[in-house]
């Protein structure tokens, strides 16, 4: 603990009619190892139940442990959107560490349940060089999944670990060393302050904005680390509060399982390619920031292989 006890860390949730999984969260932040109080900008934004109650109840039970700010707003219609809600969060995060050199935004989802170490590792990696720091998406246990849609997830974990695998054989990156996981996305996302500041903030896009702060971090130059023990748990419920957001990627296998379908997704010999043309342009003084810029650019992988869903499930 000793490198994270000089980072100040302020972690960012928008939250829409979120009553029922608020406590969950905040009784999981309050339960970290961190060496602080934990301090938490909240947003409640839209929103029709119960939520400010159960917040103001999880500031009673984690007095002296929580350090909530708490904003509640009501978007217009064609602002209402994940885009907002969570700028709004992690701009009111970087407003309660204004004053320190030393900090980082970290987002996650008012439906994760973070581990006692989330914070502390987070912060050891932000220590080790990193700016951005992704955290691994995990089924939430207690909400198990039916077998063949667990069979479906299964499929895609060992895709994407064979992905990661030919990645770090021909594009290793020093600040992004194997073993590693994939996923970078607003459930658990932290990054610096000054990064933040620079890349201007959380883009106002309804669906993608967590994947277009990474890009626009990246583009700047910014080190996306992806460390094994990182990572939160989530729900997998089907009735998201955002917009093309995971609760409709669960819809999805949900679909595809009851068709009896296997996911289709691009062959092992693109990334190859991909991760060569990567290296080749990393190679240049501003290759980080260029890969960022120009990557987007590129035509579609396409989607000819399918995946083996009867493979057994491995540990990735």
């Amino acid at each position: 603990m000793s490198e994270s006890i000089t980072m100040n860390l302020c972690v960012c949730v928008p939250a829409r009619d979120e009553a029922e999984r608020l406590p969950v969260l905040l009784d999981a932040l309050a339960s970290q190892n961190w060496p602080a109080p934990v301090v938490v900008a909240l947003v409640v934004n839209n929103t029709n139940d119960d939520s400010l109650a159960a917040i103001e109840a999880a500031a009673r039970r984690h007095a002296g442990r929580l350090v909530l700010h708490v904003r509640e707003v009501t978007f217009a219609p064609e602002q209402a959107h994940a885009g907002s809600a969570r700028r709004l969060a992690m701009d009111s995060g970087l407003d309660l560490l204004s004053a320190v050199d030393h900090g980082a935004l970290v987002s996650t989802d008012a439906d994760t349940r973070p581990p006692p170490e989330w914070l502390a590792n987070i912060a050891r990696a932000l220590a080790k060089g990193a700016d951005i720091v992704g955290g691994r998406i995990e089924i939430e246990k207690s909400e198990p999944l039916p077998d063949d849609v667990r069979h479906l997830t299964a499929a895609w974990d060992r895709y994407w670990h064979d992905v990661r695998a030919i990645e770090d054989a021909l594009d290793p990156l020093p600040w992004d060393p194997a073993p590693r996981h994939g996923d970078h996305t607003g459930a658990s996302l932290a990054i610096t302050t000054a990064l933040y500041r620079a890349c201007g903030g959380v883009p106002l896009l309804r669906t993608g904005e967590d994947r277009a702060l990474v890009n626009a971090a990246l583009a700047l130059g910014g080190r996306l680390s992806h460390p094994a023990d990182v990572f939160t748990r989530v729900s997998p419920r089907r009735d998201g509060r955002a917009e093309g957001g995971m609760a409709l990627a669960m819809q999805d296998l949900y679909e595809m399982a009851a068709r009896g379908e296997n996911p289709r997704a691009p062959a092992f010999d693109h990334w190859r390619e991909r991760a060569t043309w990567r290296r080749s342009l990393r190679a240049r003084p501003d290759g980080q920031a260029l890969i960022a810029r120009e990557e987007p650019l590129l035509d579609p992988m396409p989607h000819d292989m399918e995946l083996d869903v009867a493979l057994p499930d491995r540990v990735s």
